[in-house]
């Protein structure tokens, strides 16, 4: 709803129209529905944006807004994802009601996440620590960890930030240490494809940096044949004409890590992002990612 909001506000503005002007659909999706088991376990990706595009492509919405790490790399027939609002930002974040860091957690420590990639990420670095699947919005970690579930969780800073929960005890963490989701932080805006009314009301709010990070990352991981089932971390920065791609893989179990860092002219990205992808492939061997 927090990116719903933001998206009505930043039309709004562009073409000088009250709120009134735009209705919010609420869809529940099947992805929010079924809560007690885990996202491998019932359909991946597509869980979050199914409901949604089967209304796109019977017309009862025009646009659909969506979480850009929940989708996945290709969309149905008839539909279109080109609009991408600001990104927020990308981090990680550490929650715990009694600790500070991943480093500061005891020896056995129980640590909730529904994310393959965190999971891996963490028992890459702590494999001393026993994690569990830990699903639900904000609120329900959160009652989670008071009840003793786990002692420690993740959040996506963005998320925390647009839903202004200042008073979430966070420490976020920095790419070099925990790799985000491809697209972190980013809101994608899909429409069906033939539709260029909405095209035209679309592009003043398009942010084009934004764009063209998403271009590597996704490309990344449209070669890697990324899903809820894969652990697969990616981000890309931008410096003057220069776009730097971080990714990696991991073994679930996180036993293994394989990782790049290179850097080329922003109109290559995408065409990096496939060729790392490849030599990552190539360097992990068949099986690797859902090994």
């Amino acid at each position: 709803m927090a990116q719903a909001f933001e998206t009505r506000a930043r039309l709004g503005q562009a073409f000088d129209l009250p709120q009134e002007a735009f209705e919010i659909v609420v869809i529940k999706v099947t992805g929010d529905i079924i809560q007690d088991r885990a996202l491998k376990d019932i359909g991946g990706k597509g869980l979050f944006t199914r409901e949604i595009e089967e209304a796109l492509l019977d017309g009862s919405i025009d646009i659909a807004v969506h979480s850009m790490k929940d989708m996945p790399v290709e969309q149905p027939q008839g539909l279109c994802l080109d609009t991408y609002l600001p990104r927020e930002d990308v981090r990680d974040a550490f929650v715990s009601l009694t600790h500070s860091a991943i480093a500061d957690l005891p020896e056995g420590a129980t640590v909730g996440t529904s994310s393959l990639r965190r999971r891996a990420q963490l028992l890459a670095r702590r494999p001393d620590l026993n994690v569990v699947e830990f699903r639900g919005n904000v609120q329900t970690r959160l009652k989670k960890l008071e009840d003793g579930v786990a002692v420690a969780t993740f959040l996506a800073m963005a998320g925390l930030n647009r839903l202004g929960r200042d008073d979430v005890k966070r420490t976020p963490i920095s790419p070099e240490d925990m790799l985000p989701a491809i697209a972190q932080g980013a809101i994608g805006i899909e429409r069906r494809g033939d539709d260029q009314r909405i095209a035209a009301m679309l592009e003043p709010i398009h942010d084009v940096v934004t764009g063209q990070r998403l271009a590597a990352e996704r490309a990344f991981l449209a070669a890697l044949d990324g899903s809820c089932e894969t652990p697969i971390g990616g981000l890309a920065d931008l410096d003057g004409g220069a776009l730097r791609l971080r990714g990696e893989i991991l073994r679930v179990d996180g036993s293994e890590v394989i990782a790049d860092d290179q850097t080329v002219s922003i109109a290559d990205g995408a065409a990096l992002g496939r060729e790392m992808a490849a030599k990552m492939l190539e360097a992990a061997g068949p099986g690797f990612l859902h090994a």
